[in-house]
């Protein structure tokens, strides 16, 4: 049975509301989302008191000049179910082969620098995944310079990246060798990911959809990007695969979600297999 909702929302509040998300994140909600965005914004109408949702409405848009409303209303809105070594193949074609080359063709000219970005990292599942792998693929790994940036919009959860404690429904298709290696066991039943990879990576709270936050983000060799653009409209989408391509140095992978295709979005990059799947590069 739903709980009552106090406040209910009309078309039209809908309407300005996701309008105003979509300004500021690029997220579409789409008609059927107005009984998700209504529990969400109850929530955040009684945490601060306001009388209705067009007085909320009112205090996003006139009374938070810093966004400290929006950011908690986002917070409640991004979904951050994710797991680690999330779409295996996909993961194995990037450790056995798209790494493999790149690593290879850095060590050949001396340049053991190494950037990743997983763009959203969500709870750091993700990023720590790519940490893990890269350990275990770079023989070599202490002559390297390695930086994994781990970015998301949401701030409470990049706060649960950083501690890197998870249960065992996260650790599901973690390989039994990895999970005694990289993962310490608590006495709670959790697990804890080892020091030495959580030095690797790096979280930062970016807002993928505001240019002054991504612009300084260049220099690197693979950038995941999985699951998210399905979210947000074709000019959302062509913005931000703009600022990839800008973002990734030349010969630089980016890793998409297994529903999502570079293809519709930009001609900018060229696409190979590898290892059974197709991946983009620039």
């Amino acid at each position: 049975m739903n709980k009552k909702i106090s406040h209910s929302m009309n078309m039209n509040e809908f309407e300005v509301l996701t309008g105003f998300i979509y300004r500021k994140t690029g997220i579409r909600l789409e008609s059927q989302k107005l009984y998700f965005l209504n529990t969400r914004i109850n929530k955040r109408i009684e945490s601060i008191g306001a009388e209705s949702i067009a007085d909320y409405i009112r205090v996003l848009r006139f009374a938070d000049p810093n966004g400290t409303e929006f950011q908690y209303l986002v917070n409640l809105l991004t979904v951050n179910e994710t797991y680690f070594f999330r779409d295996f193949p996909q993961l194995q074609a990037f450790a056995e082969q798209s790494l493999t080359e790149v690593v290879e063709r850095k060590r050949s000219i001396n340049d053991f620098k190494l950037k990743v970005w997983s763009a959203p990292c969500s709870s750091g599942e993700e990023p720590y995944t790519l940490a893990i792998i890269l350990n275990a693929m770079i023989d070599d790994i202490d002559k390297w310079s390695i930086e994994i940036i781990g970015s998301d919009i949401d701030q409470n959860i990049l706060v649960k990246a950083r501690e890197g404690v998870y249960d065992e429904r996260r650790l599901r298709d973690v390989p039994p060798e990895y999970l005694q290696e990289f993962f310490k066991p608590l006495s709670n039943g959790m697990f804890k990911v080892n020091q030495n990879i959580r030095n690797m990576v790096k979280f930062e709270h970016v807002n993928l959809s505001e240019t002054n936050d991504i612009r300084n983000k260049v220099g690197f060799d693979f950038i995941f990007c999985r699951n998210l653009l399905i979210y947000f409209d074709d000019d959302s989408r062509k913005k931000l695969v703009d600022q990839f391509y800008i973002a990734l140095n030349k010969g630089g992978y980016i890793f998409l979600g297994a529903s999502e295709s570079m293809s519709r979005i930009s001609t900018a990059f060229r696409v190979k297999r590898k290892g059974g799947y197709f991946v983009y590069y620039k």
